[in-house]
């Protein structure tokens, strides 16, 4: 929730409390009083505290603004109003004369505004809202200052770098339009997705002088922000490097068998390499820089060269290109627009805490246990993708020994102790990935196959190991399941690296310490 609304919202507590000779009903019924009947010393004191009241709404509005425009000073303004409001309400039950129904329509009216700016229809003036234009990370306040004002910005204090560095024709209003229908639910879950992920990514973008919503709209095209997204060609990880040209850049198999392509650090400090890489050779065309991320660095080098200093949209240089670059050029310049200027075009992006945090387990868990047991208590989609996207490592379904310590935030770790540690929701999120589907096959008349294990129940080792044959689309910890087995006794005993216990098809498992 936005911070005007937390404070507001405060103020009608705050303000009962401070008038304890009136009850909340006393207060909205109470009629003024006749003006008749009042000394002039009366008058003169009501008339003061109705200035008093005018100032604090003056300050009140004014510290809206600052917040909107990520003053750190902001809340600490509209707190000190508020208090004021209280002070002046509190004298009002004292003097006589002052009609606290008449007091009250100030708060009332600053109720109504934060309302109507929550819904996108404010009535301050368009100057004072805030900037469309997002705000460095250095100036950003998570989850202290409203979201337009915590998205991202650009470098050397510049924000409008970005809208002159590239066209803003028709294909790429095509392309906003596009986001903003059809593909408006992909966009918003890049965005959600990203909020997680900018600790980890921005910083390398920001250091080498690139746009943030260069990165934001590659990023959003190429795999709306889904760490593990691979293609059919083979392009994997948040920014889709193909194999080849990752290694170029640093990326591949780290020794213990993950891919780092799937890293959002080590991705990005790629992408950022590879960018400047082609913008030195391409003129510093951010529009030929994506044409060569998506269309072959050779092909754009070439094209490039046969039409020195043309642009991408030149009519000599834009058939050139596949339709695929041809469409993927504007897309992305159109997701970073809209990252850019969220507001103009009416979109409301999700307010997200991702303050990070380390969440060590207390009993074994897999993702997927976690994602059920969190819930989706302040997200819509719940917390899978940012676990998954905060731990690269790990599959959802790996089955991660007590102790294990996951990149998180503050509020998974505090929903982690809240509803998986125990309780219901633990023992439903238990049950749930313990369960077995072939346990409900009829193995015999009238008898059904036994149910699996509690998850961290001994498990009495075999008398002889068995030999399994992996088949298509099975892990090891599917196969742990279906045999009823420890996945980490499973690996030792096969010679299967944790954590990402690589194997197969075809691949011979031996089931030591399986039950089944």
């Amino acid at each position: 929730m936005p911070v005007l609304a937390r404070v507001s919202l405060r103020f009608p507590f705050r303000l009962l409390t401070a008038l304890p000779t009136l009850t909340a009903a006393a207060l909205l019924v109470l009629a003024p009083f006749d003006a008749g009947a009042v000394s002039r010393r009366d008058q003169a004191a009501v008339e003061a505290l109705g200035q008093r009241m005018q100032v604090a709404e003056a300050r009140y509005r004014e510290a809206m603004v600052a917040i909107g425009h990520a003053d750190p000073d902001g809340a600490a303004q509209a707190n000190a109003a508020l208090e004021d409001m209280e002070d002046v309400m509190a004298a009002c039950v004292e003097q006589r004369g002052c009609s606290v129904p008449s007091m009250l329509t100030t708060y009332e009216r600053l109720l109504k505004l934060n309302a109507d700016a929550e819904a996108g229809d404010g009535d301050l003036p368009d100057d004072e809202m805030g900037p469309d234009h997002a705000v460095p990370l250095e100036h950003a306040m998570p989850h202290e200052v409203p979201q337009a004002a915590r998205a991202a910005a650009l470098l050397a204090d510049d924000r409008h770098a970005f809208d002159r560095m590239v066209q803003y024709n028709p294909a790429v209003q095509e392309g906003i339009r596009r986001w903003l229908t059809d593909m408006r639910d992909d966009f918003i879950t890049s965005y959600e997705n990203y909020q997680y992920l900018r600790p980890q990514m921005w910083p390398q973008y920001e250091r080498a002088g690139l746009p943030e919503a260069l990165l934001f709209g590659i990023m959003a095209k190429e795999s709306n922000g889904r760490v593990h997204s691979t293609s059919r060609a083979g392009a994997a990880g948040p920014m889709q490097f193909m194999y080849a040209t990752g290694q170029r850049f640093g990326l591949g198999d780290d020794g213990t068998g993950f891919d780092t392509r799937y890293d959002p650090y080590a991705a990005s400090e790629a992408s950022v390499a590879y960018l400047n890489e082609r913008m030195r050779e391409l003129n510093r065309s951010i529009e030929l820089a994506l044409a060569a991320y998506n269309g072959g660095e050779g092909r754009a080098r070439r094209i490039h060269q046969q039409n020195p200093g043309k642009s991408f949209w030149s009519e000599d240089v834009y058939p050139q290109f596949p339709p695929e670059t041809r469409d993927y050029v504007p897309m992305v310049i159109a997701a970073a627009w809209l990252f850019l200027h969220p507001r103009e075009y009416g979109l409301s992006l999700p307010d997200v805490d991702p303050k990070a945090a380390k969440l060590q387990l207390q009993q074994p868990a897999s993702i997927y246990q976690l994602t059920i047991c969190l819930g989706n208590r302040g997200t819509d989609i719940g917390y899978m993708r940012a676990l998954r996207n905060l731990n690269p490592r790990y599959r959802a379904d790996d089955r991660l020994p007590a102790g294990t310590t996951l990149d998180a935030t503050r509020r998974i770790v505090g929903l982690y102790q809240r509803h998986c540690v125990e309780g219901p929701r633990a023992e439903l999120a238990r049950t749930l990935v313990a369960s077995d589907p072939t346990a409900a096959i009829v193995r015999s008349a009238g008898v059904v196959a036994a149910a699996p294990a509690a998850v961290g129940a001994p498990v009495p080792a075999a008398s002889a190991p068995r030999q399994y044959r992996v088949q298509r689309g099975e892990t090891l910890t599917s196969i742990a399941r279906k045999f009823q087995c420890d996945t980490g006794e499973l690996a030792r005993a096969n010679g299967i690296k944790a954590p990402r216990y690589m194997i197969k098809p075809g691949q011979q498992v031996e089931l030591v310490g399986c039950r089944q």
